[in-house]
């Protein structure tokens, strides 16, 4: 599909990398961008139609829905990273990790389908990360959420396809926003990040590696368990160094 004249909706649009999303959409020429937030009054970029939105509500989803039923492009940013670890941590937390980044985003694909499919078909970009594939201590949480939500991307691709629904799964290591602000190593800039899969849309592309470190890790799939944790360990402390 095309970007320009695209009418878009992105999830947490407020910050970090929905707002890049958002503003590159205007930048590129869309035509309308609704930009969602628990909080819309926290928007603050001109030109876009905030909207209020709890993706782990399934009133307000619907609410949203009904109030963008011109949507050609849904962008599922909206996510959370407690720092649960899976054994030991609150099963709580990371049942509230599961409902965000797993189902809020099951959620808002199964409301938009049928708006998508009036409007052409158009495109779904879930935003994943290379921890899709590898987990850490103090991140066992937001591992399984993004390695459940990529084979949520895979399953719901199969099932849009027959009405023309690009789905694009979207993974990268870490992005500079307050996210990652602890981490003292090279990011990719958050418009960066939003150019690389906006392109992959526009070019029909069901994944993005949006860097490369989510390229490094994906390339090491074909490990053994072992090798594969050996071959992290190595790159994570070569990171901390």
């Amino acid at each position: 599909m095309d970007i320009n004249d695209s009418v878009a909706l992105v999830t947490g649009a407020n910050r970090g990398l929905g707002r890049a999303f958002a503003q590159r959409l205007r930048e590129r020429g869309a035509r309308k961008v609704y930009a969602t937030a628990r909080r819309p009054e926290t928007v603050d970029l001109p030109g876009v139609e905030a909207l209020p939105l709890d993706i782990t509500s399934p009133a307000s989803v619907r609410a949203v829905a009904a109030a963008a039923p011109d949507v050609t492009l849904l962008v599922n940013n909206a996510g959370i990273q407690t720092g649960t670890d899976l054994v030991t941590g609150s099963l709580e937390a990371v049942r509230h990790e599961v409902e965000t980044n797993v189902l809020g985003h099951l959620t808002m694909i199964r409301a938009f389908a049928p708006a998508l499919a009036r409007n052409g078909g158009g495109a779904i970009v879930n935003v994943l990360s290379a921890m899709s594939w590898f987990g850490t201590r103090g991140a066992g949480a937001y591992h399984l959420t993004k390695a459940a939500a990529w084979a949520m991307t895979n399953g719901v691709r199969l099932e849009l396809a027959e009405q023309g629904t690009l789905v694009t799964a979207v993974h990268l290591g870490l992005a500079d926003t307050d996210m990652s602000a602890g981490w003292p190593v090279d990011k990719i800039a958050p418009s960066d990040l939003a150019d690389a899969a906006l392109d992959g849309v526009e070019a029909g592309a069901a994944e993005v590696l949006a860097d490369q470190w989510s390229r490094d890790v994906k390339s090491r799939l074909t490990l053994t368990p072992e090798e594969f944790n050996a071959a992290m360990d190595r790159a994570l402390a070569a990171l901390a160094a």
